[in-house]
């Protein structure tokens, strides 16, 4: 095996190859990596067959799908074989992807002048052709997962290729000794995430937003989001048979847990479901989806309405963007929502946290108990206003050779003695 510090290589010069790519299949694993051929690599299949087993959602089983396909163009890019694959190559690959450019399918137009940048109004960053963070630990995790299922049927390399860095503390020094032992410590070659606070939506803002939709649908999906923070995703999975009319709740299904839950909604977001269910025209079977395209096109039988994707709720943010010049997103809402609930002080943070979903308390308050920076600065810009009022103010008189008494009769006040 090739020693980890002999390797060196210049990422900077190193091209992914346009090799293999993500299809859908039949059969328990729904998405499967392919080569130029079509041919299923096999130690991919292998382990998402594994990885469906384990009861991982079909977008956990998508992602990962994408994350081994751009570990195998690596590989095929510094001509390495994945059973012989060492912590030089993650470590190469996540250098790579600090200074990379992710591929287009098309180049940029309207949006190459924005990317990258600030936007004035909602001072959020537009995105950029750049990899994230995120994007770096989500491909280490995966690789990490994949090596770690290989390892243990005693079919792969000797050792994990995403180390893990213990450095920190002394590994497994609190270890159960009636459980296995356990891999401890952070991947070595995670990059830090920057902690990004939760930004608001102004109300005025809200309003201009929500005036700028063309059609009840869309007002229905964000008086929905605005209400009560659920995700996109769990709204575009509503059917008919999860609206309680009588109590004006509505049933999503959790992005992480895949628990069902009831989440109550404003009345203006019924009311606008009520319209958007009358545009329809026919009436809604209770297991159908809620959300329907406006547009009927012919995927085969004839003109029918499609039930309404991520792809299609991100294009009508980008319609009500580019009319308003912002950048907002369906995250926004829920942000906005969550907020919302925290300031309440009827509510408690386990109630916030109870209606966002989250698994821990400390998320909902480590992520939205802050102070809002607007909110700070007018304070600290009142407290300026103040104290320049007070500066400019003129002294009080200093009682000299006179009485005090006759000078509080005078001037109406206590005099300084």
């Amino acid at each position: 095996m090739r020693l980890f510090d002999e390797v060196e290589r210049d990422v900077s010069a190193i091209q992914l190859p346009r090799w293999g790519r993500v299809v859908p299949a039949e059969g328990v694993v729904p998405w499967l990596v392919v080569d130029l051929d079509g041919v299923p690599v096999e130690p991919v299949r292998r382990f998402l067959a594994d990885f469906v087993a384990r009861d991982n959602s079909l977008g956990s089983v998508y992602s990962y799908a994408y994350g081994l396909l751009r570990w195998w163009r690596w590989l095929q890019a510094v001509g390495v074989e994945w059973d012989r694959a060492t912590p030089a190559e993650v470590r190469d690959l996540v250098l790579w992807l600090k200074q990379a450019e992710k591929p287009r399918r098309s180049p940029r137009t309207v949006s190459a002048a924005t990317a990258g940048t600030v936007n004035p109004i909602t001072r959020k960053q537009y995105l950029d052709d750049k990899y994230k963070p995120n994007t770096t630990r989500h491909s280490n995790a995966v690789v990490r997962s994949f090596y770690e299922f290989w390892i243990e049927l005693g079919e792969g390399p000797l050792i994990n290729p995403v180390p893990l860095d213990r450095r920190s503390w002394r590994p497994n020094s609190h270890h159960n000794p009636l459980e296995g032992f356990r891999p401890e410590g952070r991947i070595r070659y995670n990059p830090k995430l920057p902690k990004r606070r939760p930004r608001e939506m102004p109300e005025d803002r809200w309003r201009e937003l929500f005036a700028g939709l063309s059609s009840n649908r869309d007002r229905a999906i964000l008086a929905l989001g605005i209400s009560n923070g659920a995700r996109a995703s769990e709204l575009l999975g509503v059917r008919g048979v999860d609206l309680d009319w009588g109590d004006q709740l509505v049933r999503v299904v959790r992005k992480g847990t895949r628990a069902e839950q009831w989440l109550p909604a404003s009345p203006d977001a019924f009311v606008w479901i009520r319209l958007y269910l009358a545009d329809l025209g026919a009436p809604l079977e209770p297991n159908e989806p809620l959300w329907w395209t406006l547009r009927r096109r012919d995927h085969g039988g004839g003109l029918r309405r499609q039930p309404l994707n991520y792809e299609a709720l991100r294009a009508v943010f980008r319609r009500i963007n580019a009319m308003l010049g912002t950048n907002y997103s369906m995250h926004d809402l829920r942000h906005t929502a969550a907020l919302r609930m925290s300031r309440d002080e009827s509510l408690s943070m386990r109630d916030v946290q109870t209606i966002l979903g989250h698994a821990h308390l400390s998320t909902t308050a480590d992520v939205y108990l802050v102070e809002e920076e607007a909110q700070v600065i007018r304070r600290v810009q009142h407290h300026l206003a103040e104290r320049e009022q007070r500066v400019q103010q003129p002294p009080p008189p200093v009682s000299v050779g006179y009485d005090a008494d006759d000078l509080d009769v005078l001037f109406g006040g206590d005099t300084p003695r």
